[in-house]
Parts: structure tokens; C-alpha cells; sequence
């Protein structure tokens, strides 16, 4: 799709956004098999020029779909493996002495990209994940009291392993709250399963993943999210959104309540949801399909329901069932 194209848009008129969602979602998938909550979610996170925290098991995609989607898209991208003994400067960059101008010159580190991807997060110990903290909500780094303005778009998208905890660190509760959304990836289908293996069989995964090239320029994203920024939604949508993150601090079952930063990001996803499907207003059914993946990592349950072996997604779901549903 052609920038020209995509310059054209006026509210009312979602075709040029249906076909900018439409083109990634087919190129993604020459190279991934299924996946497509994970996909779609992504692609809603991008849209709403978000930070995405995807979590599934070894082996599901979730490294090569955030490789997929930068290399689809005419910007920088880098990747960084968290690890136990990895540093701030490692991730943010330092100042080095040049000898020949007898001065401290600043060397920019790999979160200095547009999209980054961070391999298994939660490996980095805490004063890792706190360097982190002005980037993702600030988009600058400050260093020896200089700031250094993060190019746009900027976008970290990060991995993590729920299963194994030997080495990990859990991730501190302000920074879950700067990502947009958490991802969470199963398994594949059976079905799904023998056509990643057909596929496998045909040709190697890193040919397919070689021959992708960027369609889409950063100018046409930048239409794009100004386009998700305009769709439309009623004020009795407005307060649903609020209702349903109010009701996540006076639940029992929870100790930790949502914040208004949680409301925001409801109200931006469900729009991307909305454009996503080829509507340019928001119906109550994108915001019910954004409450898991933007609330589920921003509240903590109480001990006692923990130990009844309830999630986060249990009792969000238990927080809709009580409220009545705007129409």
C-alpha cells in the first residue's frame, strides 16, 4: 500500500487502514502457522503505538513473530538477550573518554533502535528492568545528566517464559504497568501443528524469514495510529471503560487494582480492535476482547485466591460477568 494512498484517509472511511492490517496480518503468516490471537494483538499494540510483553512457552513463535513484524516495517531494529549479568549500560549505552578531544563522548546502547526486542526479560536483575523504566514511558534515556531523545516510532516488544523461574526475575510492578498489553501464546492446534511441520519440510524457517522486505514506511504508520487516535466511541462506551478498571480495585479477590494508566490503554487497544475489524468506531465486543491482554499483568491477585489456583483472567472475567453490558 502506498503512502499516497494512505494519506487519503478521512474519518468515515477505514478502506486505506483494512488494507495496511490486511497486508501484514498475510505476510506474517507466509512465515507463521496459526498464532492469530497473538498476531492480531500485536498488530492492535503497534497501531496504538504500545509496548507488548508476550509470555508463552519455549518454541511458539513469539521471537520470530516480533522479528517478523520489524523487519515488515522500514525501521531500525535490535534485539537484546537479557541475562543475569547484564548491566544498565549494556542495554542504554555510556560515556566513553576520547583521548583526541580529551572529552566524555556518549555511545548509544541497542535499546537506541525503533522496534527492540528483549529475549526473556525477566532473567535481568531489578537494576536492569529499572533502566528501563523512563525509556518505555518517556521514550529518553538520561545518562551522567544528559538526555538523549529516543527516535520515533519506538516500540520495545519483550519475551518471557512463565514456566521456568530458576535464574528469572519477577518484573517489577511499575514496569508491567508501561507495557500496553501482555500476550499470552499457547500451544498450536494439532491441525496447525502438521502444517508447520509440512512447512518445515519444504524449506528451511530462516529462507522464509530472509526473503521478507519491508512494506511499510513509518510514514504510513504514523497515518495509521493518527487514524486509530480518531475512531469514534460514544460517551456510555467512555464510561464502560472506566467502570470496568474501577471495579479492579474493589474486588476482593484482588490486592492490587488497576490504573488510570489501565483505563487509557483499554480505551486505545479496543479502538485498534475496532480498525483491525474495518469499523471506524468502537462497539462494546473490542472492549471485552481488550480487558485480558491489557489488565491481566497489571493486577495481583490475594493470597487466598492464588492458592485456590485462580488467575488474573478468571477474575476479570468474574468483573464482567457482574456488569451490565452498554448497548
Amino acid at each position: 500500500m502506498e503512502t499516497s494512498e494512505f494519506a487519503r484517509y478521512q474519518p468515515g472511511n477505514v478502506h486505506p487502514l483494512s488494507n495496511f492490517v490486511e497486508e501484514l496480518q498475510d505476510k506474517i503468516h507466509e512465515v507463521i502457522v496459526g498464532q492469530n490471537g497473538m498476531i492480531e494483538q500485536l498488530l492492535a499494540g503497534l497501531l496504538a503505538d504500545g509496548h507488548i510483553l508476550i509470555e508463552g512457552v519455549p518454541g511458539v513463535a513469539k521471537t520470530l513473530t516480533a522479528k517478523l513484524l520489524a523487519k515488515l516495517i522500514h525501521v531500525h531494529f535490535s534485539r537484546i538477550q537479557f541475562t543475569p549479568d547484564l548491566m544498565p549500560s549494556d542495554v542504554l549505552g555510556t560515556s566513553i573518554f576520547n583521548p583526541q578531544t580529551t572529552s566524555f563522548q556518549f555511545k548509544a546502547g541497542p535499546v537506541f533502535s525503533n522496534i527492540v526486542l528483549i529475549d526473556e526479560i525477566n532473567r535481568a536483575p531489578a537494576k536492569t528492568q529499572a533502566a528501563l523504566f523512563e525509556v518505555m514511558e518517556e521514550r529518553q534515556v538520561t545518562v551522567d545528566g544528559t538526555t538523549h531523545k529516543m527516535q520515533s516510532p519506538f516500540m520495545v516488544i519483550a519475551t518471557q517464559n512463565p514456566i521456568e523461574h530458576e535464574g528469572t526475575y519477577r518484573l517489577p510492578e511499575a514496569q508491567l504497568d508501561r507495557f500496553l498489553m501482555k500476550i499470552t501464546v499457547g500451544y498450536p492446534t494439532l491441525e496447525e501443528e502438521i502444517k508447520i511441520l509440512g512447512r518445515h519440510n519444504q524449506e528451511a524457517i530462516t529462507d522464509l524469514l530472509n526473503r521478507v522486505e519491508p512494506i511499510i514506511t513509518t510514514d504510513v504508520l504514523h497515518n495509521a495510529r493518527i487514524a486509530v487516535r480518531q475512531t469514534h466511541i460514544e460517551p456510555k462506551l467512555l464510561e464502560f471503560c472506566a467502570k470496568i478498571v474501577y471495579e479492579t480495585r474493589n474486588d476482593k479477590s484482588l490486592y492490587l487494582g488497576a490504573s488510570p494508566r489501565a483505563s487509557i490503554a483499554l480505551l486505545q487497544i479496543a479502538k485498534a480492535f475496532a480498525v483491525i475489524k474495518g469499523r471506524n468506531f468502537v462497539i462494546p465486543e473490542d472492549i471485552l476482547q481488550a480487558v485480558a491482554p491489557v489488565l491481566r499483568h497489571r493486577i495481583n491477585l490475594t493470597p487466598e485466591r492464588e492458592m485456590e489456583g485462580a488467575t488474573t483472567d478468571d477474575i476479570l472475567k468474574e468483573i464482567i460477568a457482574r456488569m451490565e453490558i452498554p448497548r
